[in-house]
C-alpha cells in the first residue's frame, strides 16, 4: 500500500487537494457570512465574498506551506533516510558515487520500479518507494491537519463586525510582497553564485591576465585571456545592431507616421514574428544560407583583387562560419525589439506638438525630422541599449555561425568565438567545478552580466531622466 503512494504523482495530487480545500473553505465562510448580511440584519464591515476569500485563504496558506515544504524538503528526506539504512560496505562508497546510485535509484522509481535482474537494487528501488509513500502520506495527512487548523480558526472569526476586506487585501498585499521578493532573491543568488565561482577562479588566475590576456586556450586549463572573446562579442554585436538599428528604427518611423491602418494592421504583426523564431531556426539559417553565401562572396572578392593585381593574396579569410554570417542573421532577429518599442515610444509623442508643427508651416518629414524624433529620443536610445544587451547575450546564433577560434582580427568574414560560445563549451560534458577551466565559465559569466547590466542601467538612465522633457 505504501508503495503504491510512492506512485502517485504528489504534484496533481497536492494541486488537486489544494483547489479543493480553498474551494470548501470558501463556500462555508460565504455562506455563513451571508447568514447576518441579509435584510433586517445587523450592518457587515465586508462582504459575504470576502468572508469566504478569508476563510478560503486561511486553509490554503496553511496547506500550500506543507507542500511547498515536501517538494523542497521531500526528495532529500527520503534519500537520507534511505542512505541510513543501506548496507555497510554503500557507506563506505565516496559521497558522489552514492548520490550516482541514489540518482539511478530515484530514476527506476519514478518509472514504476525495477525489473532487472540486480536484487539489491531491486530491494533498495522498492524500499525507496516505501519511504517515498511513507513521507508523501504524511505530507498529505499533515496538510490536512494545517487546513483544518487554519479553516476552523477562520470560520470562529467569521461575524458581522470582523473586517474581512481588510485582511484579505492585507494577505494579498503580502503575497505580491513575496512575488517580488522572490525575483529579487532569485536576482540575488544569480549574482553571488557566479560571484562565489568566479572568486574561486581569479584565486588561481590572476584578474588582469584573464580581463587583459590575448590567448585563450580553456579546453586544456592553459591560457585564460578573455580578449579575444570580449572582441569577438561585441564585434558580432555590432554587425548586429548596424543592421538593427537603422531598419528597426526606420521601420518604427514608417509605421507610426507614414502608414495607414491597414498597412499598419498587417506590417507590425510580421515584423513582430520575427521575434517569435526560436533562435536555433535562426542559427540553421546563419549556418546553412548565410554563412556559405559571404564565404563565396568574399573568396570571389579574393580571386578578383589577385586577378586585377590590387593584391598579391588573399586579403579575407573567406572562413565556413564567420562574425558577419552571425552578426548579419542577430541583427535580423534584434528588429522587433527596436522596431517595436521605438514604435511605442513615437506613437507616445503628443498629437500636440505635431500638430503645432504642422501650424507652423513644417512639412510631414520636417515635423518628424525635428519635432517627433527629438521628443522620443531618450525611448529609441533606451531600445537601442536594450537590443544591444539581447544580441551581446545571444548563444544559439553565435554557436552555429561564428566559429570556435580565439582570435583578434579586423576582417568579419574570419571565424570567432565569443563569450557564450565558450560558456556553452567549458560546461558542456563531464565537468570538474574544481579545475580552472570549469570557473573560467562562471567569469566568463560574470563579465557577461556586468555588461549587459551596464547597458540596462544606461537605458534606464536615459529614459528616466529625459521622460517628463517633452509632456
Amino acid at each position: 500500500m505504501v508503495q503504491q503512494i510512492g506512485h502517485l504523482p504528489m504534484g496533481w495530487l497536492m494541486l488537486a487537494l489544494l483547489a479543493m480545500l480553498a474551494s470548501g473553505g470558501f463556500f462555508v465562510g460565504r455562506v455563513h457570512a451571508e447568514r447576518f448580511s441579509g435584510p433586517g440584519s445587523a450592518r457587515a464591515h465586508s462582504r459575504p465574498n470576502y468572508h469566504g476569500y478569508y476563510v478560503a485563504m486561511w486553509t490554503f496558506v496553511p496547506a500550500m506551506i506543507v507542500a511547498l515544504g515536501y517538494g523542497l524538503f521531500g526528495d532529500g528526506i527520503v534519500r537520507s533516510m534511505l542512505s541510513s539504512e543501506l548496507p555497510a560496505n554503500f557507506q563506505d562508497m565516496p559521497r558522489v558515487e552514492l548520490d550516482v546510485y541514489l540518482n539511478s535509484i530515484a530514476r527506476a522509481a519514478f518509472h514504476h520500479g525495477y525489473s532487472g535482474s540486480d536484487r539489491v537494487f531491486s530491494a533498495i528501488t522498492n524500499r525507496f518507494l516505501e519511504l517515498q509513500g511513507l513521507i508523501k502520506a504524511a505530507t498529505i495527512v499533515l496538510a490536512l491537519v494545517c487546513a483544518a487548523t487554519g479553516f476552523l480558526l477562520a470560520r470562529r472569526r467569521v461575524a458581522p463586525g470582523f473586517r474581512a476586506r481588510n485582511r484579505v487585501e492585507s494577505g494579498i498585499e503580502i503575497f505580491l510582497f513575496l512575488c517580488a521578493a522572490i525575483a529579487i532573491a532569485t536576482t540575488i543568488g544569480i549574482v553571488a553564485s557566479l560571484l562565489y565561482e568566479s572568486l574561486r577562479f581569479f584565486a588561481e588566475i590572476p584578474f588582469w591576465d584573464f580581463l587583459f590576456g590575448t590567448r585563450w586556450n580553456a579546453q586544456t586549463s592553459a591560457e585564460f585571456g578573455a580578449l579575444p572573446l570580449f572582441f569577438g562579442t561585441f564585434m558580432i554585436a555590432l554587425i548586429a545592431m548596424l543592421i538593427a538599428a537603422p531598419v528597426g528604427l526606420f521601420a518604427a518611423i514608417y509605421l507610426s507616421e507614414y502608414a495607414g491602418p491597414k498597412v499598419r494592421g498587417w506590417v507590425k504583426p510580421i515584423l513582430e514574428i520575427l521575434a517569435g523564431i526560436p533562435t536555433v531556426v535562426y542559427g540553421f539559417f546563419a549556418l546553412l544560407v548565410v554563412a556559405p553565401a559571404i564565404r563565396s562572396i568574399a573568396i570571389w572578392i579574393n580571386t578578383t583583387l589577385i586577378s586585377t593585381g590590387l593584391a598579391s593574396e588573399p586579403l579575407l579569410a573567406a572562413q565556413p562560419t564567420s562574425a558577419l554570417a552571425a552578426g548579419l542573421v542577430m541583427g535580423i532577429m534584434v528588429i522587433p525589439f527596436v522596431s517595436s518599442l521605438s514604435d511605442d515610444v513615437i506613437n507616445a509623442v503628443p498629437q500636440t506638438l505635431r500638430d503645432a508643427a504642422y501650424a507652423m508651416g513644417a512639412t510631414k518629414s520636417e515635423t518628424v525630422k525635428h519635432v517627433v524624433l527629438p521628443a522620443a529620443l531618450p525611448g529609441i536610445i533606451a531600445s537601442l541599449l536594450l537590443a544591444v544587451s539581447r544580441a551581446i547575450g545571444e548563444t544559439m546564433i553565435v554557436v552555429m555561425a561564428a566559429g570556435q577560434r580565439a582570435r583578434i582580427s579586423a576582417d568579419p568574414t574570419a571565424d570567432f568565438t565569443t563569450i557564450t560560445v565558450q560558456i556553452v563549451a567549458l560546461l558542456t560534458g563531464e565537468t570538474e567545478f574544481d579545475s580552472p577551466k570549469t570557473l573560467s565559465a562562471f567569469a566568463l559569466g560574470l563579465v557577461l552580466f556586468v555588461v549587459t547590466l551596464f547597458f540596462n542601467l544606461i537605458a534606464l538612465r536615459v529614459v528616466q531622466k529625459y521622460r517628463e522633457k517633452y509632456d
